[in-house]
């Protein structure tokens, strides 16, 4: 928590007044933004607020270039890094983006290819239907030949041109339409919202010409069949956009603007699965030019269909390299090697910079992070020689240095640590008392206690349970300063932690001492122990429950008696194991609870005589009426006075619990 406090206060001195100012345009601005608040008031904050960000953003990019670049390794291996590894890296993207475009190029071209190919077989067979139907003997009629050629092209092409149809007719109106007054059409035709691939082929007759065609219909089966190294593949058809309401995605080509009418999707198409992580799928749109003809003749010979269909890269470099047959291997282990060399070489480079680098500049942060220590107080630090250069011999002349300041302020530095110490001992054992006294109805409280050295190693605590449940404990821990109250923190620090819980109010006080005393046996030595008072007092029913592990016994005073609480057991940290005892008291109303330790009772006179408890518990009945600091401040001086000097043999403490 301090380190953190130290970094935010640095961090707070590096901001300038500006820098305040961003801040505090950012913060109202994020807020308008995260709370989606929108007016005029709030869209003036946004604006202010993408400005302070911006502003911050370049400010921390700066400070961080800074920092970084201010170790000279630091700017060693950032030139190195823009020197060996940016050209590097950029290479390595632009083969990616290269191989990403040759993929995709690749997949186009098979698509484009398989098209083709069933286009140009299209033509083949509409040339040879052509050819064979003027050499049918004489006595076939021309419908029975016709039916004859179109029965032996399905059955020789029905499997790989599925959807085939072939029409004969006399009529040559659409062929020079779609072919401008040439004998013969192959492509992709599309009509209304339907595309196909077209071969249409006139034949000279004696008895006039004749015009066959071929269709296959470019369906959802029709992209299942081909090009099966790729994977999904969707066709999208175009029309000319005529302006309003858009019914798809709008493309332009070549000044003229079409838009989405059909998209064709390849039924059962999926894309193969990655043989590898860097297998990574390669997104293609391409482009297809088809023959449209519209419902009034129209034609537009340039009408563009849209392909958009992915591939795996492996699937492609296998179609790629699958002519090299048995070589392909070969070739590919050439590639592995050279890569695998190429990276040990270019790894054994960048090592050869960084080893480099750091024998360059480790000498001279080796000197500044001593100066650094030696700044901070650490005399004891020396400079590692490890060559016999100039820089070693300085570093040699600054551990030489070194040694005799130390030699002269080490006596002094121990003296002051010792005081540091126990000063921050005791400002810790401090904020171990109750700082705040609980506010029980019916109850009122005070404890003094004066430490015999700088700290001490008596403890009491009140701890408010409930509403009406308060905790009131005593302890003394063996042996006196530093150990004596590191064991007390130890001490309080494992009640809290039992009492500081849900229902605890209703544990069995013999129960929490015993946890107590298993705390203690298991992290303390077998010579360290302590004593220790607990009761819980019930401000409701009135009912004091308590267990005292030999402590010196508290006593209840009420008008006409006092009651000795004694029922518990042993010290704390001797026996894990042992059974502690609870004692419960019904409390009469207006009593004074009165718990000590043992140096308020031990204190002797000129004469060897100790005041003792039957003294204390005089002096309390003598001032029970007062209020509990009166009580309290009562007891520590009569015990002062029976002494008659004032300096303390033993800690002193003593709490007053008024019952009301």
């Amino acid at each position: 928590m301090a380190a953190l406090r130290f970094h935010l206060q640095k961090f707070w001195r590096l901001l300038s007044r500006l820098d305040l100012v961003a801040l505090a345009l950012l913060l109202p601005g994020g807020l308008a933004y995260l709370m989606d608040l929108s007016g005029p008031v709030f869209n003036f904050l946004k604006f202010f607020g993408v400005l302070a960000g911006i502003f911050l953003l370049f400010r921390l990019v700066a400070w961080g270039r800074n920092r970084l670049l201010w170790s000279l390794r630091n700017r060693l291996i950032v030139a190195g890094l823009f020197i060996a590894v940016v050209p590097v890296l950029l290479l390595l993207l632009l083969a990616a983006r290269s191989a990403g475009i040759l993929y995709s190029q690749l997949a186009s071209y098979l698509l484009y290819e398989d098209i083709q190919r069933r286009k140009d077989m299209l033509a083949d067979i509409a040339a040879h239907i052509a050819a064979a139907h003027g050499t049918l003997p004489a006595g076939i009629s021309e419908a029975e030949s016709e039916r004859i050629l179109a029965a032996q092209s399905h059955s020789v092409h029905d499997r790989e041109l599925p959807g085939l149809t072939i029409e004969f007719s006399s009529d040559q109106t659409f062929l020079r339409l779609v072919a401008q007054d040439r004998q013969l059409f192959a492509g992709l035709l599309q009509q209304g919202t339907g595309l196909s691939i077209v071969s249409i082929r006139a034949m000279r007759e004696p008895k006039g010409a004749r015009v066959v065609t071929l269709r296959v219909p470019v369906t959802e089966e029709f992209l299942a069949s081909i090009a099966p190294d790729l994977g999904a593949i969707q066709l999208n058809l175009m029309q000319r956009y005529a302006g309003g309401t858009r019914q798809g995605v709008l493309y332009t080509t070549n000044g003229v603007q079409y838009e989405t009418t059909r998209r064709i999707v390849a039924r059962n198409r999926f894309l193969q699965p990655a043989l590898l992580w860097i297998d990574s799928p390669v997104d293609v749109v391409s482009r297809l030019d088809s023959t449209y003809v519209g419902s009034n003749d129209t034609v537009d010979r340039m009408q563009p269909v849209l392909a958009v269909f992915n591939a795996r890269p492996s699937q492609l470099s296998s179609r790629m390299f699958g002519s090299l047959g048995e070589l392909r291997d070969t070739y590919l282990i050439a590639f592995v090697l050279i890569l695998i060399a190429f990276v040990v070489i270019w790894a054994g480079a960048f090592i050869t910079g960084i080893v480099l680098t750091r024998q360059i500049t480790k000498a001279i942060d080796d000197l500044y992070k001593a100066t650094q220590d030696v700044k901070r107080g650490d005399l004891s630090h020396r400079v590692r020689i490890e060559r016999r250069d100039q820089l070693g011999v300085l570093g040699e002349s600054f551990n030489d240095m070194i040694g005799s300041v130390s030699t002269l302020i080490q006596e002094q530095q121990q003296r002051q640590r010792l005081e540091n110490e126990i000063s921050i001992a005791r400002e810790v054992q401090d904020q171990l008392f109750p700082r705040v006294l609980p506010q029980v109805p019916g109850v009122e409280i005070e404890a003094i206690c004066k430490a015999a050295r700088e700290v001490s190693g008596d403890y009491y605590d009140f701890i408010q349970l409930s509403p009406t449940h308060l905790a009131i404990a005593i302890a003394d821990i063996s042996g006196k300063g530093i150990s004596a109250a590191l064991l007390m923190a130890s001490l309080q620090a494992a009640l809290r932690s039992q009492v500081l819980v849900p229902g605890s109010e209703t544990m069995s006080t013999a129960e929490l001492v015993s946890r107590l005393n298993k705390h203690l046996v298991r992290n303390t030595g077998d010579d360290r122990f302590a004593t220790f008072f607990i009761a819980v007092y019930d401000s409701a029913t009135r009912n004091l429950r308590y267990t005292n592990a030999g402590h010196l016994p508290s006593f209840l005073i009420t008008r006409d008696s006092a009651l000795h609480l004694d029922k518990g057991g042993m010290v704390l940290g001797v026996v894990e194991d042992y059974c502690y005892e609870e004692g419960a008291v019904i409390v009469p109303p207006d009593s004074l609870l009165v718990g000590y330790s043992d140096g308020l009772v031990e204190p002797e006179n000129v004469y060897g005589e100790e005041f003792g408890i039957r003294r204390l518990q005089q002096a309390a009945v003598a001032v029970q009426g007062g209020s509990p600091q009166s009580v309290a401040e009562s007891l520590m001086f009569a015990a002062e006075e029976w002494a008659g000097t004032p300096e303390q043999a033993d800690d002193m403490t003593v709490i007053v619990a008024r019952l009301r």
